[in-house]
């Protein structure tokens, strides 16, 4: 396996405050604009959870409350889960919220094929049926294998189809990056 940095801690952080930045600044538009309407956050769980916990930290610290926060684990609802295979770490999900009639915003790292958000959408009608779903991805990939396209995107990247592309945070990680990950090399 080889590991490539793509971006550097200070490029990463930079980007992910301009990324956070913007949709901090939706999510006050949205409440002024329909102050009976609460917007809900739903993070993705390892790294997805992570940026929309930093982004609920920023619009607390603007005065904006966030309702609740939500965490989706969408190991089971992945089409590669196989029971054959090594029993994969499952951590509960989280919606504290009523999801029936909510505006949600999905909050992930890195969109690269679309199959994650087909699972946590999978998962989301589950707990009921939401009036709408924005789809904010730090890291778009571009390399859509289903008709599944962010609403918000962060950084795009073009990389070759046998790279995959992960975003490293701190709270995760240990680090702060975005690597280009290589098998077989």
């Amino acid at each position: 396996m080889k590991e490539r940095v793509l971006y550097d801690a200070r490029q990463t952080r930079t980007t992910i405050d301009a990324f956070l930045d913007g949709l901090a600044s939706r999510y006050r538009e949205h409440v002024d604009a329909f102050p009976d309407q609460p917007l809900q956050i739903v993070g993705i769980r390892r790294r997805g959870d992570t940026l929309a916990r930093r982004l609920e930290a920023r619009l607390s610290s603007a005065g904006v409350t966030v309702p609740q926060l939500g965490v989706l684990d969408i190991t089971l609802y992945r089409d590669d889960f196989s029971p054959s295979r090594p029993q994969p770490m499952v951590s509960p999900s989280e919606i504290p919220f009523e999801v029936e009639g909510a505006h949600i915003w999905l909050v992930d790292d890195v969109f690269q094929t679309g199959r994650t958000i087909r699972a946590a959408l999978n998962q989301l009608s589950d707990f009921g049926r939401p009036r709408c779903v924005t789809l904010a991805v730090f890291i778009d990939r571009q390399m859509r294998e289903l008709p599944i396209c962010p609403d918000v995107v962060g950084l795009e990247l073009e990389r070759p189809s046998d790279e995959r592309v992960q975003l490293h945070l701190e709270e995760v990680d240990g680090v702060e990056n975005v690597v280009g990950v290589v098998h077989g090399e």
